[in-house]
């Protein structure tokens, strides 16, 4: 379970790594940043994308407004599920500082390396290529052969 507690031990981390990943995102995120970056945590075997802390340590909470009304938020995880055919909870933490939102990326499913229009992204490739990889690519990429 996700609560203040796991915001505090995150924020203390030294750096940030392929199953985390902070954004201030003070009054919006782009979508597409987002589905990109949840597809490179799927495919490093899960993560978490926080959005309202800063980005550099030491890192302290800004809140965010992104996704701020739940019809928004419901929007998101639909639009999530219908682009990359994965559930991404979401869960909205009222910190003093500000409300943080993390999206909780599942893994990819076994033997299926996820992409975002035609692009495999991966944490170590993160936006070097948004060309399709080729399959002997992918394999080798994602320890498939």
């Amino acid at each position: 379970m996700i609560d203040l507690t796991t915001l505090a031990r995150w924020l203390v981390a030294p750096a940030e790594h392929e199953h985390l990943e902070f954004k201030e995102a003070k009054q919006q995120y782009d979508t597409t940043k987002l589905l990109r970056y949840c597809v490179a945590l799927a495919n490093e075997g899960g993560g978490h994308v926080v959005l309202g802390v800063s980005d550099k340590p030491p890192r302290r909470v800004v809140g965010t407004q992104a996704f701020a009304a739940l019809t928004d938020l419901n929007k998101i995880k639909a639009h999530i599920v219908e682009k990359l055919r994965i559930r991404v909870d979401a869960i909205e933490l009222a910190h003093p500082d500000g409300r943080v939102l993390i999206f909780e990326v599942p893994s990819r499913p076994v033997g299926q390396p996820l992409d975002f229009e035609g692009a495999y992204q991966h944490c170590s490739l993160m936006y070097v290529t948004n060309q399709r990889m080729s399959n002997q690519s992918l394999r080798l990429r994602f320890g498939l052969v």
